[in-house]
């Protein structure tokens, strides 16, 4: 398996990773199938704001992607991130989420990017140990925010604070 940057060339694989999830599941409240030139233009401007967007890729195809994107729009805010991750369905549960996770993290730190925040939609206890296993903490859970598949949703925030050591946050 390799990590390197998303291109928009690779929008079309990345929307066929994502599509099912909108589909499928609620662990993301989109409720339409992404197409790829929305997909590129997402790329795009995460790279207009200086925040990765890694894909994962194994014997040439697309397996996962990772993507960090501003923390609310309020300048204050410039030094947080909100991280995401997903992975093809056949690829879960070999290691590859976390290695992209921690790849977006270390390219985050270098940017000088302070607090890293992931919103998870509950119950998803996949992504609740790999985000505990990189050393979030969770901070926050806001009841019934998000209504899709003919119920609500509950959505839990974990955060990671990059430039102090664990436990001397503030």
């Amino acid at each position: 398996m390799d990590i390197r940057n998303a291109t928009g060339d690779d929008a079309a694989a990345i929307a066929a990773i994502y599509n099912p999830y909108i589909a499928n599941t609620c662990a993301t409240f989109e409720t339409d199938a992404v197409s790829a030139h929305d997909m590129r233009a997402r790329i795009a401007e995460a790279g207009d704001s200086q925040l990765p967007w890694l894909v994962a890729t194994d014997r040439g195809s697309i397996v996962g992607y990772a993507y960090a994107s501003r923390w609310k729009g309020r300048c204050a805010y410039r030094h947080s991130a909100e991280s995401t991750v997903y992975l093809n369905q056949s690829s879960r549960g070999q290691g590859i989420g976390r290695a992209l996770y921690t790849e977006l993290v270390d390219r985050l730190r270098v940017r000088g990017i302070h607090a890293v925040i992931g919103g998870i939609a509950l119950p998803n206890d996949a992504s609740i140990a790999l985000h505990e296993r990189l050393g979030f903490e969770k901070v926050a859970h806001f009841k019934q925010v998000g209504f899709k598949q003919d119920h609500w949703i509950d959505v839990g925030y974990w955060q990671l604070l990059l430039n102090e050591p664990r436990g001397q946050a503030a």
